[in-house]
């Protein structure tokens, strides 16, 4: 695990991924971006109409505390939008790795396995369909989670966790339909899961750095190209016996 974690920090800072990277970052802060827009405009006007209706309703001599808890809240939508966008980053990195996995996996196939048969091209609509799904896997998991924040600590282990479980299954699986079908790629997981989860706590620490993890998704596809190569030379049988 630590050498193809290597390999894929030593590739991602190549001249030939370069390119790659930053696309990679300029599209997740583009959709980080309009994700943030939105919730800072529906924030806005929701504050806007229940200041409004509570002044209605209470009457004009309630206008300057209702001004004031308006205040208040703005500034704690403005806290949970940077605390959000924390959070909603593996979701984000997961769809974005979607869209550029077969050329990132390309890279890292022709640099460190010539001599080996390269990987079919996902359809671009079942790549983002994955992104889709490990996104919305992802804001359920974090949902589910919210509740252990409030025993400090123990919140964000759950949510390093969930991350690692998360990311590992979502692009262990882009990296292996490249050489399997689905099924087959979903067998190869369910057999090595334990294995491709402490794969995925290394994608995890990496996404918890901040600033660096808008390069999530070429670290998180290249290193999960080496370790689909380890895992897939396993007997063909293994594959088989989970689909039973």
């Amino acid at each position: 695990m630590i050498d193809a974690a290597m390999k894929a920090l030593n590739q991602m800072v190549s001249p030939s991924f370069r390119s790659l990277l930053l696309r990679c970052i300029g599209l997740a802060v583009v959709i980080l971006a309009v994700l943030g827009i939105g919730l800072s405009w529906s924030i806005a006007w929701l504050t806007a109409e229940g200041g409004t209706w509570a002044q209605g309703a209470l009457g004009s001599g309630w206008q300057t505390p209702i001004t004031v808890l308006a205040w208040i809240l703005a500034i704690v939508a403005g806290l949970g939008l940077v605390v959000g966008a924390v959070f909603l980053m593996p979701a984000v990195t997961a769809l974005v790795g979607s869209l550029f996995t077969d050329e990132i996996a390309d890279h890292v196939e022709r640099t460190h396995y010539p001599a080996e048969a390269p990987g079919t091209a996902l359809p671009i609509a079942r790549a983002v369909v994955e992104g889709i799904k490990t996104g919305a896997l992802a804001l359920l998991v974090y949902l589910c989670a919210v509740p252990f924040l409030l025993l400090a600590g123990l919140g964000l282990v759950v949510f390093f966790l969930a991350n690692a479980w998360l990311l590992g299954r979502e692009y262990f699986l882009l990296a292996a339909m490249r050489f399997h079908p689905v099924e087959e790629a979903k067998a190869l997981r369910r057999v090595h899961a334990r294995r491709i989860f402490l794969a995925g706590l290394f994608i995890a620490a990496f996404v918890s750095i901040p600033i660096v993890n808008l390069a999530t998704p070429l670290f998180g596809t290249a290193f999960m190209v080496h370790v689909h190569k380890r895992l897939a030379g396993g007997p063909r049988r293994e594959l088989i016996e989970p689909v039973r």
